[in-house]
């Protein structure tokens, strides 16, 4: 039986147990031992993130390979355009290679979502909008550079949901922990 632990990561939390600089680790929220990052998220990223003792699920969820799913809420800069939307779901490219299709949809900022400390900057002449992307590859920085790329930086980034798991019921720092069952084989 493999322990997941999902855990919903404030803004500036490094997705690592320790840190040089004295920067805001998974340490000072999971007491957990023998834990690990499966798959990450940046320091100005927020949202899912999940760790778990056992290397096959570990490979499972992080590994481009698997194909997983990953669901980000975005804040753009801009109002984003058909043209724009098109290029996110056909692949963009990017410095180091294009990226495989993504499904985006532009929706409504989720009523779910917590503020954010320091706010994001707010610039009276330039409107935002929230987009929903889905990927399933782990590109560095991916959903930034895609976003950037097609003429809208983004502002915000939330990781909503791994596969099945989201951040529904999670409170930003805190984590829900599940034990999996695994097939013997595979």
């Amino acid at each position: 039986m493999a322990k997941l632990i999902l855990f919903n990561k404030p803004f500036e939390v490094l997705s690592q147990f320790t840190d040089e600089l004295d920067r805001k680790t998974l340490a000072d929220y999971i007491k957990v031992p023998k834990v690990y990052v499966a798959g990450r998220l940046d320091f100005d990223s927020e949202g899912l993130l999940a760790l778990t003792d056992d290397g096959k699920l570990q490979d499972n969820i992080a590994n481009p390979k698997k194909k997983l799913p990953k669901t980000y809420w975005v804040q753009i800069e801009g109002e984003i355009d058909q043209a724009a939307l098109v290029l996110l779901r056909s692949g963009v490219s990017l410095k180091d290679g294009v990226t495989r299709p993504a499904k985006v949809r532009v929706i409504p900022e989720p009523k779910s979502l917590w503020p954010r400390n320091p706010p994001v900057r707010f610039r009276s002449n330039i409107p935002t909008q929230w987009i929903e992307l889905t990927i399933r590859e782990g590109k560095n920085r991916q959903v930034r550079r895609m976003t950037a790329a097609v003429g809208h930086p983004t502002l915000r980034l939330v990781r909503f949901a791994i596969g099945h798991w989201n951040l529904t019921d999670i409170e930003p720092g805190e984590y829900e922990m599940e034990n999996i069952h695994l097939p013997k084989n595979d």
